[in-house]
Formats: C-alpha cells, sequence, structure tokens
C-alpha cells in the first residue's frame, strides 16, 4: 500500500470527503466497462491497491497515483476529488468536432436502462413546472413513486413530458432522452404489489412517499453528440 497517503493525513488532501475518491474512481471503471485488473494495469499500479482505494474510507491516495488514474479513465483529478459535485454537468468546452446524432427507438430505450433520475415536466396553477424523480422501467413504463400533494403527483391523469440524460464531462459528450405519453397513478393493489417489488430504487428524498405514477410511452425520441 505504498502508494497511499496514510490514514492520519490532512482529509483535505483527497479534496472531499473520506471514501468520495474512492467511490468516484469505482464508478468511473464500471462506465467505461474496465475491470480492476485492467485499471491498475492501465495507471501503472496493482489491482490490491485499487480494490483499497474503492473499499476503504479511509484511503487517501497521492496527487501521482490520481494524475494517472484520472488519465486512465479518461476524467480529472478534479472530477475524481468531486470538485465540481455542486456545479451543474456541462460546464467544460464543446469538443473540436462533435456531432449530433438522432438515437432510434432501441437506442432510446437502452440508455432509459431500468431506473435512474430523470425530469419530469407538469402543469401546474402555477405554470409549467420540471422536477427531478428517481424511477424505474417497468414492462416498458417509466414508474416513479411521489407522495399526493407532491409536485409529480400532478402528473396523474394528464399528458407529459418525461427526459433522462447523461453527461461525459472529461469527453464533452452525452445523450439525452424525451418520452412522451399519458401519465396514469395506479390503485390496484396487485399492480402496486409489483411495483413495489420490481422497482430498483425507492426516493433518494426519503419520506412518505406511496403514490405510484406510471408514464406509458406514446413517442420516445433521443439524441446522442458524439466527438469524431
Amino acid at each position: 500500500m505504498s502508494e497511499h497517503t496514510p490514514p492520519n493525513a490532512a482529509s483535505a488532501a483527497a479534496g472531499g470527503a473520506r471514501g468520495d475518491i474512492g467511490r468516484r474512481i469505482a464508478q468511473r471503471r464500471e462506465e467505461l466497462g474496465l475491470t480492476r485488473q485492467e485499471t491498475a494495469e492501465r495507471a501503472g499500479t496493482v489491482p490490491s491497491y485499487l480494490q483499497y482505494l474503492e473499499e476503504q474510507s479511509t484511503a487517501t491516495p497521492g496527487t501521482g497515483v490520481l494524475i494517472r488514474l484520472a488519465d486512465t479513465l479518461e476524467t480529472t483529478v478534479a472530477a475524481l476529488r468531486g470538485g465540481g459535485a455542486d456545479l451543474p454537468p456541462g460546464i467544460g468546452r464543446a469538443a473540436g468536432h462533435p456531432e449530433l446524432v438522432e438515437l432510434n427507438a432501441e437506442e432510446c430505450r437502452a440508455r432509459l436502462s431500468t431506473h435512474g433520475v430523470g425530469r419530469i415536466a407538469v402543469s401546474t396553477p402555477a405554470g409549467p413546472v420540471v422536477v427531478p424523480v428517481n424511477y424505474s422501467v417497468v414492462d416498458d413504463a417509466v414508474a416513479f413513486r411521489t407522495a399526493p400533494d407532491a409536485t409529480p403527483a400532478a402528473a396523474a391523469g394528464t399528458q407529459v413530458a418525461f427526459e433522462v440524460d447523461h453527461i461525459d464531462e472529461a469527453l464533452s459528450r452525452g445523450w439525452s432522452v424525451l418520452v412522451r405519453g399519458p401519465a396514469r397513478e395506479v390503485t390496484d393493489p396487485d399492480a402496486v404489489r409489483q411495483l413495489e417489488e420490481r422497482a430498483y430504487s425507492g426516493p433518494w428524498p426519503g419520506g412518505e412517499r406511496g403514490m405510484w405514477v406510471c408514464i406509458d410511452p406514446a413517442d420516445i425520441t433521443g439524441r446522442s453528440i458524439s466527438v469524431r
């Protein structure tokens, strides 16, 4: 473990809470489809040390290994340290030769995948509002839980738009998928039970959010920005 800063070193060297760097390394590695072995070899370290970084909350790697890992993971040291955690995505420069590509329905569904965080646009007495929700894709419908008095509940019984996207800051590329269709409240006990069993994640805000809403896609479109 000679490449890490001793656990009693100032945590400020990591630029964030302990354990955050390891979590970001693992997440970025998985996004790129790299194994620990592959990542370690490319970064000039050993898999056991990479495992230590990813799994030990007290791990605080030095600048040298962070630079090599950032290069291997096609990102920046600042990103691994969480320097942009409280900033909106997409603050970097555009790529030199970007290309905007339309995604077909199959590609859109693949990017929606199983679950994540998206944004739903609803009409309210105060005007149109866009709010984030934790969603799961169940039987081709976009499903989420909310509270009856929360803004997303206004979607039930209306036509809505739902959007999910991903930004790759390091490579200045990304994609977005737009789903449009009717939203409905799910009240049948059997259907509610199935949603509860098959949903991948509960609402991050916590609290009592027992109202299920499903969006049945009538139209699904998407675009991606790639770099030539």
